[in-house]
């Protein structure tokens, strides 16, 4: 099948002795990344409007890029000391990363609690989680500028009582622990047997690891905004903020996992296997039921933080107002969650699914972009190069994920490694 999961023409297979050492160089590459198609072939697939569309738009977002490395970060954003989180940040480190906690979330249930139930999504948990850090990092890189020093924070200029010392490690060693977890997929792609078998003994230990690490962050990139008392806007700022981040990732995590298995049904079906496919209506009514929990405690902890902050004065003012919209939608998510799940209405428990990524994603924005020192006067939110560049890094993301999913056992298991649980 090719790209699209479509039928490809018949493929010829020849004794491996007959064979000279540039034949099997572009046998490897024909089976392993033209989808058993020739170089032509393969190129003529890719030429669709869609892949045209998003090709012209990744090209201008690159063009953005290179701008912003040559002549300053100012050629696409209008960030400033009154404003200093744009949307590379905004979108790409405090939103994305909360929903790359599907690797932890699902990875701890299935490897550490033994819950075979999300058995079928664990790899693709891993592969969205493992995706979401890096091109978090990516965004970061673009946003600070000068990636080439990266290991100066890591290794040279330790500060050590910096919370965002503490974030760069561990987003650096999660990312890291997330690679290895998803490296029995790559190996058994590769036809490495051997050394898939010393990935898959590592997978309890790099879950734990992963475990200490990702709840770690997650609460940390909040307590950052503890520091800014003045600047966040009371009915954001609370002492309970890693807290809440941490159970919102959580809940970030598990909408993710609902919502992106419902859309590989649709556009990856030829690539997912039948125990996969017959799986997810069951999936999504337990991860319903865990998200019920989990976004229940997040709002009542939420309201108690705002009590304890004595911040309700705040809710009849313009912000307060905007406030109340967050706070709805986050509040909805948990009972139609709950009656979807009593129902096993699937098709709602989906799109409060993605009901809940968006009141996260709000959530995200008022903390660190739309309230933000919010007794200045407000200029642009951000710039137009800045939206361009997130959508084009954006797009580059969904076609990594399509392309690692329409090669390797994300899916579906291996035929060489049935129903191993890798």
């Amino acid at each position: 099948m090719n790209e699209f999961g479509n039928e490809t023409v018949e493929r010829h297979v020849y004794p491996a002795n007959e064979l000279t050492g540039a034949e099997i160089i572009s046998n490897w590459f024909r089976e392993k990344i033209f989808l058993g198609l020739s170089f032509k072939e393969y190129m003529k697939t890719l030429i669709t409007p869609l892949n045209i569309g998003a090709g012209l738009i990744v090209f201008a977002g690159l063009f953005l890029i290179a701008m912003r490395f040559i002549y300053g970060l100012d050629q696409v954003t209008e960030a400033s000391n009154e404003q200093p989180w744009g949307l590379f940040l905004t979108w790409g480190l405090f939103s994305g990363v909360p929903f790359s906690a599907s690797g932890f979330v699902i990875g701890t249930g299935v490897y550490i609690f033994g819950v075979k139930r999300y058995q079928p999504i664990v790899k693709n948990a891993i592969l969205l989680g493992f995706l979401g850090y890096l091109f978090a990092v990516i965004f970061l890189m673009i946003d600070l500028g000068r990636p080439w020093r990266i290991y100066y924070p890591m290794a040279i200029s330790f500060g050590t009582a910096s919370v965002m010392f503490l974030v760069a490690w561990h987003v650096a060693l999660y990312l890291s622990v997330q690679f290895f977890e998803f490296c029995p997929s790559v190996l058994a792609w590769l036809n490495q047997g051997y050394l898939r078998k010393i990935a898959v003994s590592m997978t309890l230990g790099l879950t734990i690891f992963g475990v200490m690490l990702s709840t770690l962050h997650q609460s940390a990139l909040s307590a950052m905004f503890l520091l800014a008392p003045g600047k966040v806007h009371p009915l954001w700022y609370t002492s309970y903020l890693p807290w809440l981040a941490l159970i919102s990732a959580i809940g970030a995590a598990m909408a993710l996992m609902i919502v992106v298995s419902k859309l590989t049904t649709i556009y990856f079906r030829n690539r997912a296997s039948a125990e996969y496919l017959g799986s997810i209506d069951d999936v999504t009514i337990g991860l319903g039921k865990a998200s019920s929990l989990v976004m229940f405690t997040y709002l009542g902890m939420r309201l108690i933080s705002i009590t304890h902050e004595g911040a309700w004065k705040y809710l009849d003012t313009p912000t307060g107002h905007w406030f109340m919209v967050e706070i709805a939608i986050l509040a909805l998510v948990p009972f139609l969650y709950y009656y979807g799940v009593m129902k096993k209405n699937v098709k709602l428990i989906q799109v409060t699914g993605a009901v809940t990524m968006i009141g996260i994603i709000l959530n995200r924005f008022n903390l660190t972009l739309l309230t933000f020192n919010y007794q200045l006067p407000r200029g642009e939110l951000f710039y137009w190069k800045e939206v361009l560049v997130v959508i084009s890094v954006v797009i580059i993301q969904v076609l990594v994920y399509r392309w690692i999913v329409n090669r390797m056992p994300v899916l579906r298991d291996h035929p060489d490694y049935p129903n191993d649980g890798h």
